[in-house]
């Protein structure tokens, strides 16, 4: 009944956004709202105890400073990490997410008018256009969260990198703030259907990695050396 519930509430913020962008009345300030609300639903409905260490390490407030975008990647270990993240950083921020979030009815509509981003990594030039949006966002002042692993890892444990990401990062220099995500997988785990109440859940806000010296390696080892520092840092709290 949880998991309903909950799925209610995706479906709750999902409806009026569809039909506002059906409209031409779409704001993206609505969807930060509706994004906030609905994460801070499911927080409830689940009664999930969120513990946030590390926010001094934020460098302005995600929820108000819209000049300095961050590219948000954190561990994946179920699909309360969406909910969770949004709950901690506020709904200036859009995922990247995979195509087949993209064709689930209504909710995959309202995704996509919301301004997530697809990605479709069996199709080279999608991909490509996908990065491309994620930048035209990072510039609008909007942070983009991307899980590095690509999927839900089944046992807790970080599996390998996708490279994408921060491809985007080195591209953009933009500042990576690196997240680790601890309990999630308690409430929902990988592949599972019945989510449980009362889960305490840590969350650990890592100190901004800047790129732009990164940014001055060959290419390869720019990707490397980046995709190697979050990964520490992440890994640092598991």
């Amino acid at each position: 009944m949880l998991s309903l519930r909950n799925a209610y509430e995706a479906l709750a913020v999902s409806a009026p956004t569809v039909v506002d962008a059906a409209r031409g009345r779409l704001r993206a300030e609505d969807c930060d709202e509706r994004l906030e609300r609905f994460a801070a639903h499911v927080v409830q409905n689940a009664d999930i105890r969120v513990d946030v260490r590390g926010r001094d390490h934020l460098d302005g407030s995600l929820h108000g400073d819209r000049r300095r975008a961050f590219v948000v990647m954190s561990n994946h270990q179920s699909h309360y990490d969406v909910p969770v993240l949004y709950h901690v950083l506020g709904g200036n921020m859009r995922m990247v997410a995979k195509k087949e979030l993209f064709g689930l009815p209504l909710f995959g509509r309202a995704i996509r008018d919301a301004g997530m981003i697809e990605v479709d990594r069996g199709n080279r030039e999608r991909a490509i256009a996908s990065l491309q949006i994620a930048k035209e966002k990072l510039a609008a002042g909007t942070n983009i969260w991307i899980a590095p692993e690509g999927t839900r890892s089944p046992t807790g444990e970080l599996l390998s990198f996708k490279k994408g990401g921060f491809v985007l990062a080195l591209d953009m220099e933009a500042p990576v703030l690196p997240i680790t995500i601890q309990g999630t997988r308690a409430v929902l785990p990988a592949k599972g259907m019945r989510s449980r109440r009362g889960v305490e859940v840590e969350v650990t806000i890592h100190p901004v990695i800047e790129t732009a010296e990164i940014a001055k390696l060959e290419k390869k080892a720019a990707r490397d050396t980046l995709m190697t520092e979050v990964r520490r840092a992440i890994a640092s709290a598991l």
